[in-house]
């Protein structure tokens, strides 16, 4: 059985969008991560820290997934890191409100033993040093090491991030931070800028229009599924990065071939994630129903031409 090693936040999110708004709830890109991943047939635990305040009732959730939160550190008397933010009426635009870094500023990642050869890391969006030690943890070199950052590290964090970069073998990053990332308005010039930072794939989401895979001279395109409900976007990167590992971990192929699948995956998991508030309908997803969507996805995709 594969095993996937997960590092994030563990958060308290309060989420405004056209359709609503959410007091605290179960937020963070690890829970996110996890309940994603969780759908494979794989040993994942996850890295992170929360708060003596944080509910019993979601670690219990996420064990009840076979997800290993031996890892997780419950600070005593301290608060779990929190965030609220407002959706803008596209859905693909958001002002945070609050953002309370509490025990997450003060976060020292420790891998269990029992995953330090892991065949897969993903290091969720998270200051780059801390990203960087967990990668230094590791006793022998993961097969694939996942990376997901943000504009807001690129802004303040520079030198740190670029040595994280050149750490892993893949990055995921939406289409607006590869531009910053690189200066180039073409995503296929930035991938060929980012590959030479240092990951061999690069993953370019592009939110409801799809994700991009580059690897060397090969592009590989996934749609996003047209809904017909989009509730809420948060978590959707985050879900897509865990279906993605949670996938190359169970098949252990890191082939461009099986990571296009592992791409299907990541977009077909997410479009369940944005039908809720946060975390909700990740929760109660059932395997039929990523089976049955799985072959909705096929048909959006497949079909014959005739070249004259």
């Amino acid at each position: 059985m594969g095993k996937l090693l997960a590092v994030g936040s563990m958060a308290f999110d309060a989420i405004e969008t056209p359709f609503g708004k959410t007091d605290k709830i179960l937020g963070g890109a690890a829970p996110y991560i996890g309940l994603a991943a969780s759908q494979f047939d794989i040993d994942i635990a996850v890295v992170s820290v929360v708060g003596e305040d944080f509910p019993e009732k979601y670690l219990s959730m996420l064990r009840d997934r076979n997800i290993d939160l031996s890892a997780v550190e419950i600070v005593k008397g301290g608060k779990t890191f929190f965030w609220s933010g407002k959706y803008h009426n596209d859905l693909n635009s958001r002002d945070t409100i609050e953002t309370q870094l509490n025990v997450l500023g003060d976060f020292t990642p420790v891998v269990p033993e029992h995953y330090k050869d892991a065949d897969v890391v993903m290091l969720g969006n998270l200051h780059p040093n801390t990203q960087l030690s967990v990668i230094e943890q590791m006793e022998k070199k993961p097969k694939l090491i996942v990376l997901d950052t943000m504009n807001f590290w690129m802004n303040n964090t520079w030198d740190e991030l670029m040595t994280v970069i050149s750490r892993v073998d893949i990055i995921t990053i939406n289409d607006e931070e590869a531009r910053q990332l690189t200066n180039e308005y073409s995503l296929v010039k930035a991938a060929q800028k980012i590959r030479q930072m240092g990951p061999e794939y690069i993953v370019i989401k592009k939110g409801e229009h799809g994700a991009l895979l580059f690897h060397e001279d090969n592009v590989f395109f996934a749609p996003a599924l047209p809904l017909e409900e989009v509730f809420d976007p948060t978590g959707a990167g985050d879900t897509f990065a865990g279906a993605f590992s949670g996938y190359i971990a169970a098949t252990r192929d890191v082939s461009f071939h099986n990571m296009k699948n592992a791409v299907i995956y990541g977009s077909n998991l997410a479009s369940f994630c944005v039908e809720k508030f946060g975390t909700e309908r990740m929760q109660k997803l059932s395997k039929d129903e990523i089976q049955k969507r799985l072959l909705q996805f096929k048909e959006l995709t497949q079909f014959e031409i005739e070249l004259t």
